[in-house]
């Protein structure tokens, strides 16, 4: 059922976003024994040199055999932006409905869900079998899989997409920024800077909001 206290939704990306100056991806590589490779990949994908699908493998085969709930406590340690349990605060408080839309793998959306009370996550799926992982993708995700899902979200809150916020910083968001009706780039490449509606450099997630307040104003 849409509920008539959603004035609209804020797609929060992760890595880069909500994680600074890394990935989830690449800091869970540290464990897993494959973090240079994984870092070398993901500047070819920044840079339009490999596609999602490609690094995805790489890192997933680096996964095999690990435990599916050694993950959560490898996650306690991950870096994170301050601000983030009063930036979702406010987004409910005032009827933004607070989303995670992101590249990361799932056992990090469903780690930062839980952990800041985000509405639900969206992402690509490692493959498991008898509580480990096999080293192989269940689902693929990019970009515009990304920008698709979020919009599908929306759509089932009963939200057009004029009335959705991203914050994002980097090439993986700039089709949904390209789809919403506010865009802010937060601590961002050039190319998210240049096709966002707004820019924010901070070390506190909450600096976003008066952007965000943009949104609000545009259902009254």
């Amino acid at each position: 059922m849409v509920s008539s206290d959603h004035a609209g939704a804020a797609f929060f990306d992760v890595d880069g976003t909500l994680v600074p100056g890394t990935s989830s991806s690449a800091f869970l590589a540290g464990f897993l024994g494959h973090r240079e490779e994984l870092v070398r990949a993901e500047d070819a994908y920044a840079s339009g040199v490999l596609d999602n699908r490609q690094v995805s493998e790489l890192d997933a085969a680096g996964w095999a055999g690990v435990p599916e709930d050694q993950v959560c406590g490898w996650l306690d340690g991950l870096p994170l932006v301050s601000g983030i349990t009063e930036t979702v605060a406010w987004c409910r408080q005032n009827g933004l409905v607070p989303v995670l839309a992101t590249l990361a793998w799932s056992p990090v959306g469903s780690y930062l869900t839980d952990r800041f009370g985000f509405h639900t996550f969206s992402g690509p799926r490692l493959e498991t079998a008898d509580g480990r992982f096999t080293g192989r993708v269940a689902r693929h995700f990019d970009e515009y899989d990304k920008r698709d899902v979020a919009l599908a979200q929306a759509r089932e809150l009963g939200v057009a997409p004029r009335l959705c916020g991203a914050i994002g910083d980097s090439r993986s968001d700039l089709p949904l920024f390209a789809s919403v009706g506010l865009s802010v780039a937060f601590n961002a490449s050039a190319g998210a800077r240049e096709a966002a509606t707004v820019t924010v450099d901070d070390d506190d997630l909450r600096s976003v909001l008066p952007a965000l307040r943009r949104l609000l104003t545009a259902t009254r």
